[in-house]
């Protein structure tokens, strides 16, 4: 294997394209969301359900995959998650339509196949974070790279509504989820080819780069870990602080995620081509977004420290994204409508960098477990928020279901006048 002086960027490139297939393979549900109810006989509320199951399993597992990529090192459970996002993707193809069985056992199917999903896809951000940033680059780089894995997700999301809304209109919703399922495959194969644990076990790391790495690493991250490292995770005011912000974040995340499309097509009665464009349109402002707010995120915290360059960067984006929510919900204009939701997603992706740079810095050692905490509480409020959207809609109108989401990032900002990214938990030190 060639040496180079950049195979750091190469790998964490190679866990960005992993963020945009992850994403492809994950919102594919949502983008031919009205072809499968109507083909399986499911109601709104129903897809909401199959649309919140892989929030809530995936959030839910967010702790043990960080368990598990520090049990068994990045390489393994990056390339055994990815395997399985393919054959996930494969089987759900597979499900019964209405002619065939009851819509109750198409339901159930669906649900547990999107279980099973989020269980695959849980290790990936942890792993990413906690692990593998953690271990191949400097502390002054993180906000940068943590603000690409966004991108990614937003890049892979971002192709996901144009390509599958012609996939979906040009050979059915089940010939589409085929079609896409080998990127996993292909995926786990370069990851297994490419990856490893650490710099120093990589043929192409140079001397120097394994020098510039190791010596802009903090101190903290070089302590052993242990079970009551973990217990101060849990019981970490700023951790718990991040996640609880975290949590209200993405609700106005799922929000897009889960129903944007439905949302243009269902509600605003656009062709489903023209919702798919606008969907993509979208997931590329968050894409800018998220590189633009790791780029400042690194920039504040080096000038004015971490605490105000982390908190900064998530309050300023937030207070601006939540208006902008109900003045899009309120627009009448379609495309008006889309232009001032896409600026309020752009900026909570523009948060994304700081949270993930935070969490790390605060948990040193144990960023895998911190990160874990943290997305657990991001993506459970996906399954809430897969319920709760319908149901305000049925019960209010979908621009009372939309603009709840301001109410979410307000609250999301708030926690950051007291979390301290600059000041390192103490392992153990917490615990009653």
């Amino acid at each position: 294997m060639a040496r180079s002086p950049a195979v750091r960027w190469r790998v964490v490139g190679l866990l960005v394209v992993a963020s945009a297939v992850a994403y492809l393979l994950r919102i594919n549900v949502s983008i031919a969301g009205s072809s499968m109810a109507a083909d399986l006989g499911l109601s709104a509320t129903q897809l909401g359900i199959v649309l919140g199951a892989f929030a809530w399993s995936y959030g839910l597992c967010q702790i043990p995959a960080g368990v598990l990529g520090e049990a068994v090192g990045a390489r393994r459970a990056l390339t055994w998650a990815m395997i399985g996002w393919g054959a996930v993707t494969v089987i759900t193809a597979a499900v019964p339509g209405s002619a065939a069985v009851p819509t109750i056992v198409s339901l159930g199917s669906l649900v547990a196949i999107r279980l099973i999903l989020g269980v695959c896809q849980a290790p990936l951000y942890p792993v990413f974070s906690g692990s593998v940033l953690a271990r191949w680059l400097p502390a002054s780089s993180w906000g940068f790279a943590n603000g690409l894995s966004s991108t990614g997700l937003t890049l892979g999301a971002a192709a996901a509504g144009p390509l599958l809304a012609w996939l979906v209109g040009s050979v059915g919703w089940r010939l589409a989820f085929v079609v896409t399922a080998p990127c996993g495959f292909l995926l786990a194969g370069l990851w297994w080819w490419y990856g490893r644990d650490d710099p120093g076990e990589h043929r192409g790391v140079t001397a120097e780069e394994l020098s510039l790495i190791r010596a802009g690493r903090p101190s903290k991250l070089e302590e052993p870990s242990g079970t009551r490292g973990w217990q101060s995770v849990l019981v970490d005011r700023d951790i718990l602080s991040i996640t609880f912000s975290y949590f209200c974040m993405n609700y106005v995340f799922y929000l897009f995620f889960n129903w944007f499309f439905y949302y243009l097509t269902e509600v605003r009665h656009l062709p489903a081509q023209a919702g798919g464009n606008f969907t993509g349109a979208q997931w590329i402002v968050g894409a800018i977004a998220a590189t633009l707010g790791g780029v400042l995120c690194d920039r504040l915290s080096v000038r004015f420290g971490a605490r105000i360059g982390c908190a900064a960067t998530v309050m300023a984006s937030l207070l601006v994204s939540a208006p902008l929510l109900v003045a899009g919900a309120m627009t009448a204009n379609p495309t008006g409508a889309v232009v001032l939701l896409s600026l309020s997603f752009g900026l909570t992706q523009l948060t994304e960098g700081a949270y993930w740079t935070a969490a790390m810095r605060i948990a040193g050692h144990h960023a895998p477990a911190a990160t874990g905490v943290m997305n657990t509480g991001g993506n459970v409020v996906g399954g809430i928020g897969a319920l709760l959207v319908p149901v305000t809609a049925s019960a209010f109108g979908w621009t009372v279901a939309v603009s709840t989401g301001a109410i979410f990032a307000v609250l999301a900002a708030l926690p950051w006048l007291w979390i301290r990214a600059d000041r390192p938990m103490t392992s153990g030190a917490q615990i009653r």
